[in-house]
Formats: C-alpha cells, structure tokens, sequence
C-alpha cells in the first residue's frame, strides 16, 4: 500500500487569523475554514491531504504543495484516539473531501509533553492547513482493496507531473530568457562566464560552487553558507564549503557528470538537468517526482587525475542524499 503517514510532531502551520478557533479533547484549537457538504471521514477511512505548515511567525516550514504530491492521513479507531488526547488525527473525523481543516499546536504543551527544547522558528504555536483532496472509504473493502485504490491514486498524481515536466522547462528558459544549448542526452545549459584552459575529464577532480533550485526558483541546495540562510535551507550541521568532485567516481546525479566535462576551469554555467538525468520519477527530499533541475554552478578548479580502470555502475539517484547532488 503506497501511503505516508501524516507525523504531526514534525512541522507546522501559521495562521493569518485567529478568530472563531474551538477546543478539542485534549486542548488542541481547530477550524473548519470549509464545508464542502461532503461525507465525513470515520476510523479506517484515508484522506488524501494536502497541508501547508508554518509558524506564528509566518516561516513556511513545509508544504505538499512545493513536494508535488499530498499526504496520506489513516484514521485510527476512537478506542486510539482516545489514548492519546490532543492527537490531531481525531480532527479528521469532521472532515471530507473538498473540505478544509485548521488547527494549532501549542508549543508549550508539546514541549512538556515530549520533553524536547522549544523550537525558535515560532512564538507559541505550530499550525497546519488542511485540504482534504480524496476520500477513501474503508467500508466493507479489504486493506489490499483500499490499498490498491491509493495506489492507483498516486500514480495519477505522478503521471500529472510527468506530463507537466516540458512545460515547466520551457517556462523557465521563457521568463529568464535563455537560450541554452542543448545535448544528446537533454542536457541544456549556458555559459555565463567562459575558462581557461583544458576540459575536465573524468577521473579529475572539480572543485565546485553551486546552488540548486527547481524551475519556480525554490531553492533546495548549496554548498554556500550566504546563499543557504538567505534561502533558508542552511544545515548547521553539514560543511559550506566548495565541493570537490571526483569525477566518475563519486556518485552524483547523471547530468552533473556528463555537464562537467563541458567546462573548464572558471567557467561559470547555468545547467538545466530534465529528471530523467536527475531524480527521476522519485521525490528527493523536497525535489518532487519528475522535476526538471536548475543549477547555477562554478568551477573554481580543475584537478588532473586518472580515469577509472572502467567506468563506474550508475548510481540510482533515489540513494544519493537529496539536499547534496553531489557526494564528497
């Protein structure tokens, strides 16, 4: 069954107003912000949800939207709920499709519930908005029947963005007006700034500066500290540093390999990489199924090596870390 199960201690949401909030069992706060006059969920039923979490801040923290494709909620029986008051997952007992869910966290009561330090992102609260897309009703069906239901389900999601790749693409080069070029293998890039020197080759090693970010300009990585907190992806516990690529060697994304033996020392590029030579059709971290890859990348040095006594096995993008293209 091709499900993920909503983990509400994970994230959450900002909300815009606060008025006309009730109180569950257990003191969580709530808002039906729509009633679509659909059925209601009841235990053993999934929703389809699409959730957007930010803080009393109004920090986006995540959001299915930006992963492309929504979340699976299983409700559980009462006899569950009721062990756990506060729980979120009661909430979407008075929720259908086409209906819209809001609801607080009070940090204050997580953290002494859990024991862990208060996160900093937020004031008081951790909020979620919640719109329920589909509705599975469990009924009489067997898991495997509701299961396969799902899994059709996602594989549509899926499909959609797979269609949607191209357009994308070619909405990007548009509203930046580029004119890259374009390989073989449907790599496009443009040269921004030309080197000197030789062409690197694989078995070299590359040094490298990069920033990642999907065609709607949502950054997902670099290797540059500045860039990282301005964009709010920055991982204190990870390097900023200039990435050294061995190249053939270490395992990094298809398009990397292949466009980096397109440029030689000082060049400064624009690649566009379509998923085939990506992530494919696998989410990565918060790079969804079937996204076409842009990379502003720089090389800041070319060192000579050997080349591999045979060329190394691919490696399957869905193993590489999602927030580095690229492995040390």
């Amino acid at each position: 069954m091709k499900k993920s199960i909503l983990l509400f201690t994970a994230a959450g949401l900002l909300l815009t107003a606060c008025q006309n909030f009730k109180k569950a069992e257990g003191g969580l706060e709530y808002k039906i912000a729509k009633d679509a006059g659909a059925e209601k969920a009841v235990s053993g039923d999934l929703l389809s949800v699409d959730i957007v979490v930010k803080s009393d801040r109004d920090s986006l923290l995540s959001s299915t939207y930006d992963k492309g494709t929504p979340e699976i909620v299983q409700l559980y029986p009462d006899s569950i709920i009721k062990q756990n008051p506060g729980d979120p997952t009661g909430l979407f007992k008075l929720v259908g499709e086409g209906d819209s869910l809001v609801f607080k966290i009070n940090l204050d009561s997580m953290t002494a519930k859990t024991q862990q330090p208060k996160p900093d992102f937020a004031d008081k609260y951790i909020i979620y908005t919640v719109k329920v897309q589909k509705h599975f009703k469990k009924g009489k069906l067997t898991d495997q029947e509701i299961g396969d239901q799902v899994t059709k389900y996602f594989e549509a999601q899926v499909a959609k963005l797979k269609d949607a790749e191209a357009g994308k693409t070619a909405a990007f080069l548009k509203s930046n007006k580029l004119e890259p070029k374009k390989t073989a293998s449907g790599l496009q890039y443009v040269v921004t700034k030309e080197g000197t020197g030789k062409n690197a080759v694989v078995g070299d090693t590359v040094v490298v500066n990069y920033i990642g970010k999907l065609t709607n300009d949502k950054v997902f990585d670099t290797n540059q500290a500045d860039l990282a907190k301005e964009h709010k992806v920055f991982n204190p516990q990870r390097p900023y540093e200039a990435l050294r690529l061995h190249l053939g060697v270490d395992g990094v994304i298809t398009g990397w390999t292949e466009a980096f033996q397109l440029f030689n020392k000082g060049t400064k590029a624009t690649l566009v990489i379509p998923s085939a030579l990506a992530y494919g059709e696998r989410p990565a971290g918060t790079i969804p199924p079937y996204s076409p890859l842009v990379f502003e990348v720089e090389v800041v040095d070319i060192i000579p090596g050997k080349a591999p006594a045979a060329a190394p096995e691919p490696i399957p993008a869905t193993k590489l870390t999602p927030a580095t293209p690229a492995k040390k």
